[in-house]
C-alpha cells in the first residue's frame, strides 16, 4: 500500500489555511487523484483523522511554513474520474436475472444497501431484470412492519425499480412438495432427537439413529409432521448429507422445523417452516434467477445448495461472491437495536446513532451517495469495513455542489458592537457557485456567535464572515473591513431558534438566520462552518434539524 502521508498533510494544510480549520471529510476524495484504491479506504481514514488533528493544533505561521514545502502536491480543480462497476462475463447466460432477497426481520442498513445495489446495477448494466424476494419463513421474526420498511427504502429512498416481487411464504405448498420428493427418494428423514443431541452428533460426525428407519416409516412420519402431530421442538426434517464432511453444513442439515408463532401474512395456516438452505436454491430456480451476487460468508453453503439442486433436478445459477461488508462502530443486529429502542436508549430505528437507511435518510444522505459507494467497493474479494466517514465523504461531494448555505451559531454568545448602528442589511450568495442568487441577511449592533468561537478566540481580531473585522469581546467595535488572513467566524443577527440533533443523540441549541423560515421539511442545507443538516420539522419552540456530517 502506498504511503499517502504527504498527500494527506498537503490537503489538510491547504484546507486549514483556506477555512481556518482542516476538515477530515474533505481529504479522502482528493486522494483518488494520487492513486488511492477502494480497498485502501478503510485503512486510510484513521491516518486522515490523525493528520488533520495535528494540522488543527498548529499555529498559522507553522501551517504556512509547512504548506510551502508541500503545495506542489495539491491538484486544484481536478475531478476524480467516474467509476463504474467491474465487468462480469455473462456470455454464457441467455439473460441476466438477479435478485434482492432480504429477510424482513429488521430494518435495512448501509451494508444491505450496497448488496441491493450491486444486484440491481448489474442487472441494469447487462439489460436484465432484478427481482425482489422476501424470505419470510420465520414467523417469530418477520413482520409487515419490516416488509413495509424495506419497500420504502428500496423504492422511495434508493430508487430501485425491481421488476417483480415475491414472498417465499406464498410458496409453502410447493416447498412441501419438494420436501416430500426428497423423503420419498430416500434423501431426507424425520429426526426426533433433542436439539442438544443433534448438535453434538454433528460436531462428532455421528449419524443419527432416526436416519436408519425404513422408507415407509419416513414417509409416514413426514406426513404426521406436516399434519401437526409432533409438537414444536419434538421433530425436524433433515437432509441425508455426509456426516464425515469437512464442510460442517453438509452434516445432515435441518430442512424444516415446526414453529407455532402466528405469521404476519398467513396467520396460523402453516406450522411447518423451511430453513434458508432449503428454500433459497429452490426459489432461485423457480424465479428464473441466472446471476447471484452475494457476500462470501455464504461460501460454505454453496456445496449444500448445489447438492439440493442436483437432487431436485433444478437449474443452477452463476454465483459471484464478494467480500463481506462489515459496518464499523455501529450495531446492526436487530435484537440489540430492538432492546435499545424498548429501553429508551434509542428513539427508534432512525436514531442518528444507527447506520440504518432510515437514520441515514433522516440525516440527509443522498441516494446517489450509495450508488457511488457501491461502485467504489465493487466486487472486492476482501472484506470491506464500512465507516460512516466513507459515505459522508461521497455525500459531501454531492451536496456541496447544490445545497444552499445559511448562518448558524450553537451555544450562542451575544456581542454588542458599539459602532455598528446604521449598518445596512447585506446580500450574501446562497451558494459560492451562484453569486447571482442571494439572500438578505440582517445586520445590527447586537449579534450572536458560537460559544466555542468566543471561548477560543476571545481578545483576538476576527472577521465576521462576509462582513467586517473586530476584536472579539462582549462589547467591541468594528476594527476594519479589510479581508485579512485572520480567523473567520459565523454570526447571526435577529436569529431564529434552532435545535440540531447530533450523531451522539444529543441536541445542540442555537440561532440561525431568518431565511431558514422558507425551508421545506426534508430539505438539506449547509450551516456554514458547522455542517450539512436536514430540516426535520418545526415545533413550538424551535426549528429542528438533523446533523448529517461536516
Amino acid at each position: 500500500m502506498k504511503d499517502f502521508t504527504k498527500e494527506i498533510l498537503a490537503y489538510a494544510l491547504d484546507n486549514a489555511i483556506e477555512f481556518g480549520k482542516a476538515d477530515a471529510s474533505k481529504i479522502l476524495p482528493k486522494l483518488f487523484q494520487h492513486g488511492l484504491e477502494k480497498k485502501e479506504i478503510s485503512s486510510t481514514i484513521p491516518l486522515i483523522k490523525e493528520i488533520t488533528e495535528r494540522v488543527n493544533s498548529m499555529e498559522l505561521k507553522e501551517r504556512a511554513k509547512e504548506f510551502a514545502k508541500l503545495q506542489k502536491i495539491v491538484k486544484k480543480n481536478e475531478e476524480e474520474k467516474d467509476k463504474d462497476l467491474p465487468e462480469i462475463d455473462v456470455s454464457e447466460l441467455k439473460e441476466v436475472v438477479t435478485r434482492i432477497a432480504p429477510e424482513p426481520s429488521k430494518y435495512s442498513h448501509l451494508g444491505h444497501a450496497l448488496s441491493f445495489l450491486l444486484n440491481y446495477l448489474y442487472a441494469k448494466k447487462y439489460g436484465g431484470e432484478c427481482l425482489l424476494r422476501f424470505e419470510d419463513t420465520n414467523p417469530e421474526k418477520v413482520s409487515q412492519e419490516y416488509v413495509d420498511a424495506f419497500l420504502e427504502d428500496l423504492k422511495d429512498y434508493l430508487g430501485i425499480k425491481y421488476d417483480k416481487i415475491k414472498y417465499v411464504s406464498d410458496d409453502m405448498q410447493k416447498l412441501y412438495g419438494y420436501a416430500e420428493e426428497l423423503v420419498k427418494n430416500g434423501h431426507a428423514y424425520i429426526c426426533h432427537c433433542p436439539q442438544e443431541e443433534v448438535r453434538d452428533n454433528r460436531a462428532k460426525g455421528v449419524e443419527c439413529g432416526c436416519r436408519q428407519f425404513p422408507l415407509g416409516i419416513q414417509i409416514l412420519r413426514w406426513k404426521e409432521f406436516l399434519d401437526g402431530k409432533y409438537a414444536e421442538g419434538h421433530a425436524v426434517l433433515r437432509l441425508k448429507g455426509n456426516m464425515q464432511s469437512q464442510n460442517f453444513v453438509m452434516r445432515d442439515p435441518i430442512l424444516f422445523r415446526r414453529l407455532d408463532a402466528k405469521h404476519y401474512r398467513h396467520g396460523t395456516k402453516y406450522k411447518i417452516w423451511p430453513m434458508y438452505d432449503f428454500y433459497n436454491p429452490i426459489e432461485d430456480s423457480l424465479m428464473g434467477v441466472t446471476l447471484i451476487l452475494r457476500s462470501n460468508e455464504f461460501d460454505l453453503r454453496v456445496e449444500l445448495q448445489d447438492y439440493i439442486k442436483d437432487l431436485l433436478k433444478l437449474k443452477k445459477q452463476r454465483i459471484i461472491q464478494y467480500g463481506r461488508f462489515n459496518v464499523k462502530e455501529f450495531t446492526t443486529k436487530g435484537r440489540e437495536i430492538r432492546e435499545l429502542i424498548e429501553s429508551g436508549n434509542l428513539i427508534g430505528w432512525d436514531d442518528p446513532r444507527l447506520i440504518t437507511l432510515k437514520a441515514l435518510r433522516r440525516r440527509g444522505i443522498a441516494k446517489e451517495a450509495f450508488y457511488e459507494l457501491a461502485k467504489q467497493v465493487g466486487l472486492s474479494k476482501h472484506p470491506v469495513n464500512l465507516e460512516f466517514d466513507m459515505i459522508a465523504a461521497i455525500n459531501r461531494k454531492i451536496l456541496d455542489k447544490k445545497t444552499m448555505r445559511y448562518f448558524f451559531v450553537d451555544n450562542a454568545v451575544k456581542i454588542e458592537i458599539e459602532n455598528a448602528k446604521g449598518l445596512k442589511d447585506i446580500e450574501i450568495p446562497v451558494h459560492p457557485d451562484t453569486p447571482e442568487k442571494t439572500r438578505k441577511v440582517k445586520v445590527a449592533d447586537r449579534i450572536f456567535i458560537s460559544g466555542k468561537d468566543f471561548n477560543d478566540l476571545k481578545g483576538q481580531e476576527v472577521r465576521l464572515l462576509h462582513l467586517f473585522n473586530l476584536v472579539l469581546n462582549e462589547k467591541t467595535k468594528i476594527s476594519s473591513v479589510e479581508n485579512k488572513k485572520i480567523p473567520k467566524i459565523q454570526w447571526v443577527c435577529n436569529g431564529i431558534k434552532v435545535k440540531v440533533l447530533m450523531p451522539s443523540g444529543e441536541w445542540v441549541d442555537g440561532f440561525a438566520e431568518k431565511a431558514i423560515e422558507k425551508l421545506k421539511v426534508g430539505e438539506v442545507v449547509q450551516f456554514e462552518r458547522f455542517g450539512f443538516v436536514r430540516f426535520d420539522r418545526k415545533n413550538k419552540d424551535a426549528y429542528e434539524f438533523w446533523f448529517g456530517h461536516k
